[in-house]
């Protein structure tokens, strides 16, 4: 059964579409997962918890403690309990609790305990689920790792026909199991990762670098851990903790550096991302003291550095994938078919900086995937979603 072992955690709130749950719950118990139920106020409005406490033979959650006896539910167990949490269906209110951290009843202080995955399957009317604020809630929910299930359309409780329908049940059972599948299909494969800038030292203060922030880098291998790889992570001078997961990071200064183990670790790898921002000059010598201010101009000559992606090129076997990125300013299209065939890339990940959102420190990335089987293009998005997608591309190829 696709959902054997599993416990998830179904959040209901007050919406016409709460009757949708039950159904909801009976097939996710159907495929073997076990199912605790927690209830909005208003959602006890729509669907009984004696209906979903028979469907899923637990007490159905709404209030912090039962008011018989004063015993506690804690948010915090159910947070490290539950292997997902699907809120199903979703009204406005909640969505712009959940997006603020407005933690007022038990299934808001559940999602903010939340360990495990998080499905939003927002449910209302169309202008509601229109509105700017919560095209913002929504945007802010996916900024924080949450799986977004988008409404249908059709008619409405309001007998208005647009989109704002909560996805049906089965559709809800498919999304959920689709990202289970997907968990651990790198398992066994091994992945080397480069992030973030280089510094290129001109004296002990002073150095050549980049914006880079390494955030993309970073959502890759959190990305390539998560789905069951082990990850080696090469990375410039950045402030970003280590992911979870089987990754072993490595932190370097210089294009030099990133150099000498990328062409260590690549060998014993089934694919390589190069997402990092390396220097493509560094001065030809490095003075041991602090450059004073003179009177004249100071000039700096500068030489190239070593062509990581092209060792790598040249040195992988046909049973490796190689991954590249283009950051362009201007004739981007061009610029990164060129690279994608001088470096032997498999495919490459273009992105602009003339794109609002896109490339150095943004959280959010808009991109295009090439490869010698066409393009894909994406929307603005943030940088987890990048990742995956990304990483879906080279599970493909894989």
């Amino acid at each position: 059964m696709k959902f054997d072992g599993k416990k998830i955690v179904l959040g209901i709130t007050g919406s016409i579409a709460a009757y949708k749950a039950a159904v909801l719950a009976r097939l996710f118990i159907k495929e073997g997962a076990e199912v605790q139920v927690v209830i909005t106020p208003s959602g006890k409005e729509f669907i009984t918890p004696v209906t979903l406490s028979a469907l899923t033979s637990k007490p159905v959650i709404s209030e912090f403690f039962n008011q018989r006896d004063g015993s506690w539910h804690s948010h915090v167990d159910l947070g490290l309990w539950a292997d997902a949490m699907v809120i199903a269906p979703a009204t406005a209110a909640t969505i712009g609790k959940m997006a603020n951290g407005v933690a007022d009843n038990m299934l808001v202080t559940t999602y903010l305990s939340m360990k495990a995955p998080v499905f939003i399957a927002p449910a209302m009317d169309l202008d509601m689920y229109a509105h700017p604020s919560t095209k913002r809630n929504l945007d802010l929910l996916r900024s924080y790792g949450n799986f977004i299930i988008e409404p249908a359309s059709g008619e409405l409780a309001s007998h208005l026909v647009g989109k704002g329908r909560m996805e049906e049940p089965e559709e809800i059972v498919k999304a959920v199991d689709a990202f289970f599948a997907s968990y651990k299909d790198l398992n066994g494969k091994k992945i080397l990762i480069t992030a973030g800038p280089t510094y290129e030292k001109i004296d002990p203060v002073r150095f050549i670098g980049n914006y880079s922030s390494g955030k993309m880098g970073f959502a890759l291998a959190a990305n390539c851990a998560k789905r069951g790889a082990e990850v080696t992570l090469i990375t410039g001078p950045v402030q970003l903790p280590t992911p979870e997961g089987r990754i072993h990071r490595y932190d370097v200064e210089s294009a030099s550096e990133m150099k000498t183990l990328a062409e260590k670790y690549f060998p014993e790898m089934d694919a390589a991302i190069l997402s990092a921002a390396v220097a493509d000059f560094t001065p030809e010598s490095v003075s041991d003291k602090k450059i004073k201010r003179g009177k004249s101009d100071l000039e700096l000559h500068l030489k190239p550095t070593a062509d990581i992606a092209a060792i790598l090129g040249g040195m992988k076997t046909s049973k490796q994938r190689l991954v590249g990125f283009a950051l362009e300013t201007n004739d981007e299209m061009n610029h990164a078919l060129d690279k994608l065939v001088r470096k032997k890339f498999d495919f490459i990940i273009l992105n602009s900086l003339r794109d609002n959102g896109a490339g150095f420190k943004c959280n959010t990335n808009k991109v295009t995937i090439l490869s010698s089987r066409g393009q894909q293009e994406f929307p603005l998005k943030p940088k987890k979603e990048v990742a995956a997608d990304i990483v879906n591309e080279l599970v493909s190829i894989l």
